[in-house]
């Protein structure tokens, strides 16, 4: 406490002369670091950092001071998606999209995404990629031209040929050519290190990989291993010199394997994980990215006639209905969980519609609210700035109606958003 006020009396010396301080006085905030629930709190933001969170409903000191009345709300630090595609989202006309859409009308589509996905309460993502225009929209939100969440993008995935993320899957041979390293379709360690080295020199933040086969990609299967051991070793060691941490794409136990021994950070889906996987990814700190959201939105969509391409259906119907209960079966075995939804396969703006998926399966309520924030801003290198309500950490704060601890559907309505010290839905 005495820390605290310590560093609000700096600051509000710091501010005095110019004032326009804003006071959160807020009936209950969430803890994520101590998991608890603390009652009657005010929270100083100064530009945009939190300067303090004191008890009481604190006045401002001046009157050029703002003060927010959140008292019957429930406030939390902005949540965090560890998996969303921004470029794109489901509808029965995507696949033809790739040859209709230019490059500027995903870029406008992107905006709506975004601000949706900040809208609902989400101020930071991962976006696990697009064709790159991801890097142009993280940029332009970072730099005031557009509101969304603050991004950090893979740009585009890495595939080897005919694999998930291969961009010319299902194009007829005319159009398929070769693609290498510069598309991102790496077939040896050499083109391994390159894509890696392609993806910074184009602005990427992260690697991700597709460990193994997937279920949206015109391709037959939907799990089979699609990289040697060699080349994710080749990819993660590159990664880390860059300073990237890398994700992999995988449904089937024998990639998840060979990505976790390879040195990848996280899992996404994990849905025929085997009880041996999950030991590795404990043993090797990796993390599980569920994405129970997308499992059940393909299932849905797979029994409207038409909306997917015919090679892709059978496989919705086999993986999506089992993601959830793999994620059950992981979490009670230890495996560290990390929030991400796969956000693009669904409407984005649902996204916290996870967490109820992740407490039905037996988490409980405050543990998928910590996966969401400070475990995510963990493995983003930025757990001393987002992921809790603590002074000195970036002002991305939401609130709710209700307690998400009692009512975790409650995160489905955010009903005030403030990123960086900006509020963006009151």
């Amino acid at each position: 406490m005495m820390k605290n006020l310590i560093y609000f009396f700096a600051l509000l010396l710091a501010n005095s002369v110019i004032g326009q301080n804003t006071y959160l006085h807020c009936g209950k905030i969430l803890d994520t670091k101590n998991g608890k629930v603390l009652e009657t709190k005010t929270i100083v933001i100064s530009a945009d950092k939190i300067m303090a969170v004191e008890d009481g409903y604190i006045q401002p000191s001046s009157p050029d001071d703002g003060v927010i009345d959140l008292k019957d709300k429930t406030v939390m630090p902005g949540f965090i998606d560890m998996h969303v595609h921004l470029e794109m989202e489901t509808n029965p006309q995507e696949y033809l999209e790739g040859f209709t859409l230019n490059d500027a009308d995903v870029a406008y589509n992107t905006i709506d995404f975004a601000q949706r996905t900040l809208m609902a309460g989400f101020t930071t993502v991962r976006d696990l990629g697009g064709s790159g225009i991801n890097v142009s929209l993280r940029d332009a939100i970072n730099s005031g031209k557009v509101e969304g969440p603050r991004i950090f993008t893979a740009e585009k995935a890495l595939a080897t040929t005919g694999g998930h993320a291969d961009p010319t899957n299902g194009v007829k041979d005319e159009l398929q050519g070769d693609p290498g390293p510069k598309d991102g379709v790496v077939n040896s360690i050499d083109d391994a290190k390159k894509a890696v080295r392609q993806r910074y020199k184009n602005g990427a933040d992260l690697i991700k990989i597709t460990a193994t086969g997937g279920v949206l990609s015109v391709a037959k299967s939907g799990q089979n291993p699609q990289f040697t051991l060699e080349e994710i070793k080749a990819i993660c060691e590159t990664a880390k010199d860059y300073g990237f941490h890398v994700a992999a794409h995988a449904h089937g136990d024998e990639g998840m394997q060979r990505a976790v021994l390879g040195g990848v950070k996280t899992i996404e889906h994990g849905t025929l994980m085997s009880a041996e996987t999950m030991q590795l990814m404990i043993e090797h700190d990796a993390y599980l990215v569920p994405t129970i959201t997308a499992g059940k939105s393909v299932t849905e969509k797979a029994k409207i006639p038409d909306y997917y391409p015919d090679v892709v259906v059978g496989k919705a119907l086999d993986i999506g209905p089992k993601i959830q209960d793999t994620f059950g079966k992981a979490y009670k075995k230890g495996v560290g969980i990390a929030f991400g939804t796969d956000a693009g396969v669904f409407l984005h703006g649902e996204n916290a519609k996870e967490f109820g998926y992740m407490v039905e399966a037996g988490m409980p309520e405050m543990k998928a609210l910590q996966s969401a924030t400070i475990t995510n801003a963990k493995i983003l290198n930025m757990e001393t700035e987002i992921g809790q309500l603590q002074p000195g950490f970036i002002a991305d704060i939401i609130a709710t109606n209700d307690n998400p601890v009692e009512n975790i559907k409650t995160t489905e309505n955010v009903i005030f958003v403030m990123k960086s010290g900006k509020i963006y839905k009151k």
